[in-house]
Order: C-alpha cells, then structure tokens, then sequence
C-alpha cells in the first residue's frame, strides 16, 4: 500500500503583492470603483474651490446653501400641482357632465311611451323625489338609488330624464365609461368632484339627480389586479362611489343615482345593489302590441302620412323592435318617400323601410333563370310551411330579390311575443327550416348551397331539444349540455361526463326529429302540389308577394288557416 502524505504537511504557494492586489481588485472591483468616484466627488470640489479667488468661494458656497430650501420649495410645488389634478378640478378629474334642471330638459310624463309598467314604478320615485317628508315622519328613510335595467334603445336615459323633469331637480348625466382613465387616481377622483357639484346644487335646489349612463363601464364587480394597475383603478373607483352613496345619507342629501345598463345585473358589484344604495329597480323592456301600435301613432304624427295605414298592422309585424328601432323605422321610410319622389309617406314605405332594416338593401342582380326557378322553389317552400304548419308566425312577405348574401327571403314574423317556446313550437321551427329543401329535391331532382343556412337552424333547434330541453322520445332528461367538455371548462373543471354510448343516443334522437319533420314536411308538400306550382310562378313573374297577395292566392285554391295553440303541436 503507498503512504499517502499527511495533512500538515501541506503549504500553500506564497503570491508576492501584485497577484494579491489583483486578485482583490477581481474580487471587489465595484466597491472600489464607488469608493473612488465618491471620493472624487469630494475632492474635486474642494480643490476647485481652492483655485479661485475668495469672493467667488463665499458666492458658490452661499448658493449651495440655498440648495437644500430650494429642494423643498420645488417639491411642495409638485405636490400641490397633483393634487390639483387630481382633486381640485385639473384637467385629470375634469368630465363632461351635463349639468342642467330638470324643467329645461322638458319632458313631459304624458310623452314617454310603450312604457306603462316601467312608469308605473318611475311615479312612485317622481312623488318621493317631490316630497320626501312622509316618508321619513313614519321613520323611514329617503330614496337613494334607482338601477334602470333593460335592452338597448328601450327608453331608460328618457324615462330618468321624464322623472327629472317632473320632479323639478337639477340632473347631471355622466357615462360610466367617464370615470376611467390611464391615471392612477383620476376615478375616484372625478367621483369625488361629480358628488360633491350634487351636494351643492342639493342645497340651492331642494334636491339633485346624478343619471350614471352605462353603468356596469365602472360599476362591474371588484377582482384582483392581474397587472399594470388596470384593475385596481377600477376596483378603486367602485370603492369611492360606494363610500360616496353611503356619504349621501349620513348627510342628509336629497341627492339620488340613477343608473342604467344593458347588462345583467350579475355583472354589476353586488355592493352597489345592497340596500340603501341601488336598492330600487325598474325593468325597461320591450313594448307589448298596444305600446308598439301607440309609438307608431306617435312619431307619425311628427311627419306626413297616408291617413289610410294600418298602424295595426305595423304593430303586429314589429315584434320585439324598442322604441329606438320604431323611430328608425319611421325615418327610413321618410327617405324612401322622398327617393320615391312621394308626397306622403306610405304603407308601403313603412313596409319597404322594415324589410331594409331587418333583411337588409334589395340588391339588382342579373340571376340565370335557373337559378330563379331554384330560388322561387326553395321559397314557395318555406312560404306553405310557414301557412299551414307554424302556430305563431304570419308571413308578411317573400321574395326571390337578393338581399346580403340571400338569393330569396321569406319574411315571417309572430303574431305576438313569445317568451317560451314549447315542443309544438320547435318542431314547427325544424320544418320551416327544411321545407326550402324539400321542395327543390321533389321540383328540381336536385338541390341548391342555399339549402345550408336553413339545415344549420333545423339541426341546432334539433340539438337543443334533444341536449338541453328534454324534449326528446328516448326517455333522457336533463340539459346534457352542461356536462360536455365545453361547459365543465367555463365551471372550471376539466374532462367530459358524457360517455360515448349517450352521445350516441343523443343524437340518434336528434337525427331521429329531423327525419320526422322532413317526413311531414314531404308530405304536406305533395298534398299542396298545385299551391307550390302557383307561388313559383308567380315569384318568378312578380319577384315579391306582399302579406295581401299571399293571403289571396290561399283564399283562392279554399284554403283557410287553422291556427293551433302554441301549447300543442300543430297537426
């Protein structure tokens, strides 16, 4: 074995002094180079003082001195310019409001139309804006916040704007997006400033409206900020306009939000709806028949008509339209007229203008006679099937003109609103959606791309039925839907619960409803030969059947319409 050398026998290699130094200039080249440039920091300027004459010295040194009290001028000048900005009225925390009473606004309650319900519930607000002191003699407390809820163009910014006017109070109109900014705390800021201009035109005025259009822009509720600062701003606005709305009654303001949104209200911070803040609520939605035939009695009045329309029958064929989209209707006609060189405006420009805004332009297309034939098939289809098969709807038109990307169009609509749809309903959806198809397979052998529209609506109101409404003949009930990997992902789970067997069932019996339909829709179709003979021929020679032309063709072959209940399948 070798003998290996001991421990203590081992002497490390001496370095002479430049190894030494430059090993700890490698080591700590940093902290010299810092040590040196302070260093020089200091010497240089006292050996540049000593250079010059002694009155420069004492000049220099006396300016020096002022240095530190100059620092601190400067900052309290900074300091003070912020929070100017952003708390005095700068240009951080300036907004747009409109501030102006409510008499100036100048609309009447008489003027709010198709909106009954909704203004059932906005008078209780006007009586307690007016006069507040019965309220608060039996020990209850003052009206703070109003939340308009409803669809676009349904009236909310009018029905606020009605209530000022009645009321009498100033009304400041602010749009939520107004309180959002790129600054850090210029929201809460412009939050600030709206309600403290409220509180003063408060006590001139006896009371003040604070309209905040848009809401859920700055209401939507608080997270955590996943960066940059964008959702702590938010998260603070929410916070100062809450704080504020509390501020309100511990002062005894008769100062009152309103605010309206398009959106749900689940989007909104749920702090904002408590009580005591945006407690009150009033649904701004869609006008019923009786309101859509007053709009329209309304704002024809404003133009010159034809004494002879039937605003009836404007109503009907307007369902689900708001208020805005009434008036719109109303202007669009009043350009057709004059386009048309008209002196009035006529039905039939009302009717024009409805089908341009919900079917869009009527293009003038050179189409191979072909295709017309094809066309006026597929839409004398859907024109039978619409008359004898659907429970809700009225055919007011059809037409073989090409609209957006459509070579034809058949224009139905219901009869009334329907908030549900049940079995009957569906079904009859599915055969209207494929009778197009159906009559171009029996009259041309062949069928058209225009087909493929039509087959996405009958297989995905199929799929529904089936997947999610329970409205199948297997025996399977529930909303399959929601146990697809799809929805589990949006209820932040992972994986599919469906095996393969019952999707397999599922859509058997989704292809099963389509198979049926297209069966009854084959069968009525041969029945109605002669029918679907007469509307091709006169698509092709007319291009377009008014709701009176159609009508007349069915009174003339004896057919009379039996209309079933949408509670039961039609037969």
């Amino acid at each position: 074995m070798s003998e290996q050398p001991s421990q203590s026998n081992f002497k490390p290699r001496k370095r002479n002094l430049q190894e030494s130094f430059r090993l700890f200039f490698e080591l700590h080249w940093v902290k010299v180079v810092l040590i040196l440039g302070l260093l020089a920091s200091i010497v240089w300027p006292i050996y540049a003082l000593s250079k010059i004459d002694s009155y420069q010295r004492t000049y220099l040194m006396a300016l020096f001195a002022m240095t530190p009290i100059q620092s601190i001028l400067y900052a309290g000048i900074f300091i003070i310019m912020l929070y100017w900005l952003h708390y005095g009225g700068g240009s951080f925390s300036k907004m747009s409001k409109s501030n102006v009473r409510g008499a100036s606004i100048n609309i009447r309650w008489k003027e709010v139309i198709g909106l009954e319900e909704a203004k059932q519930e906005a008078w209780e607000v006007v009586e307690l804006l007016k006069d507040h002191a019965k309220v608060t003699q039996i020990g209850g407390k003052v009206l703070r916040g109003v939340l308009f809820v409803g669809p676009p163009g349904c009236g909310k910014t009018y029905l606020a704007k009605a209530i000022a006017t009645e009321a009498g109070l100033p009304f400041l109109s602010i749009s939520g997006s107004e309180f959002i900014e790129i600054f850090v705390g210029t929201g809460p800021a412009r939050v600030r400033k709206i309600f403290k201009k409220a509180q003063q035109m408060a006590r001139v005025s006896g009371g003040c409206i604070i309209f905040i259009d848009e809401l859920d822009a700055v209401g939507t509720s608080r997270g955590t900020d996943l960066g940059f600062g964008a959702q702590t701003e938010r998260n603070n606005t929410v916070n100062e306009l809450l704080v504020q709305m509390d501020g309100l009654e511990s002062s005894q303001y008769n100062v009152v939000v309103f605010g309206a949104t398009n959106a749900s209200e689940s989007v909104l911070d749920q702090a904002l709806l408590r009580p005591g803040r945006l407690d009150r609520k009033i649904y701004v939605d869609r006008p019923g028949l009786d309101d859509r035939q007053k709009l329209y009695e309304f704002y024809l009045a404003k133009v010159k008509m034809d004494p002879g329309i039937d605003i009836a029958r404007l109503a009907r064929r307007s369902v689900w339209k708001s208020p805005a989209e009434i008036e719109n209707v109303v202007k669009e006609a009043a350009l057709i007229a004059t386009r048309n060189k008209h002196t009035v405006i006529s039905f039939k420009d009302l009717s024009e203008a409805l089908e341009r805004i919900d079917l869009g332009f009527r293009r003038h297309l050179r189409v191979l006679e072909e295709e017309r034939r094809d066309t006026a098939y597929h839409e004398a289809g859907h024109l039978i099937a619409v008359y004898f098969l659907h429970p809700t709807d009225d055919v007011f038109k059809a037409s073989i003109f090409m609209r957006r990307s459509s070579l034809g169009v058949v224009y139905h609509v219901p009869r009334e609103e329907h908030h549900s749809a049940n079995r009957g309903k569906l079904l009859a959806d599915i055969k209207v959606a494929l009778a197009g198809y159906v009559a171009e397979k029996l009259k041309c052998q062949s069928t058209t791309t225009g087909v493929s529209a039509d087959f996405s609506h009958a297989m995905g109101v199929a799929h529904q039925m089936v997947w999610s409404y329970g409205m199948g003949s297997n025996g399977f009930v529930g909303n399959y839907e929601m146990l697809t990997g799809s929805w589990v992902f949006r209820s932040s789970s992972s994986g599919d619960h469906l095996s393969d067997g019952i999707k397999q069932k599922l859509n058997e019996e989704t292809h099963k409803i389509l198979n049926e339909c297209l069966k009854d829709v084959e069968d009525m179709l041969r029945r109605e030969d002669a029918l679907l003979e007469r509307f091709k021929d006169e698509l092709l020679k007319r291009n377009e059947l008014e709701y009176d032309d159609i009508e007349a063709i069915f009174s003339e072959y004896g057919k009379q319409r039996t209309l079933p209940s949408p509670q039961t399948p039609p037969a």
